[in-house]
């Protein structure tokens, strides 16, 4: 029960961290703050309820996992260096994945809820 306890408040502690240090995480977690009465007005469906916040906390986790991907290569090196150039792209191009799913997500539920 302590491990747990403590990997809860390292996931608070790096929540924090997201909130109040990174632009773009604040922005996502605005975002699926303002979803969770929005969703519910597109849909009745459970499923797809959970498809749509689930975008975006997928969108969320793959932010944070790319914060981590920067933080990290920052600490190793500031000088300009390919493999974390590369690193950081591929972090850059996993979120863009993210994001674009969670707009096909909220897409097809909007097309649905306009013309269904």
């Amino acid at each position: 029960m302590l491990r747990q306890i403590l990997a809860l408040r390292n996931s608070l502690a790096g929540l924090r961290y997201g909130l109040l240090k990174e632009a773009a995480l604040r922005e996502e977690m605005i975002l699926l703050a303002l979803s969770v009465p929005v969703a519910p007005m597109l849909t009745r469906d459970p499923w797809t309820l959970v498809a749509l916040w689930g975008s975006l906390l997928f969108l969320l986790a793959v932010e944070f996992l790319n914060t981590a991907i920067e933080t990290l290569a920052d600490r190793v090196t500031r000088e300009i260096d390919p493999l974390i150039k590369t690193a950081k792209d591929c972090g850059s191009a996993a979120v863009l994945m993210a994001i674009l799913l969670a707009t096909m997500v909220w897409g097809v539920a909007l097309w649905e809820w306009l013309f269904a």
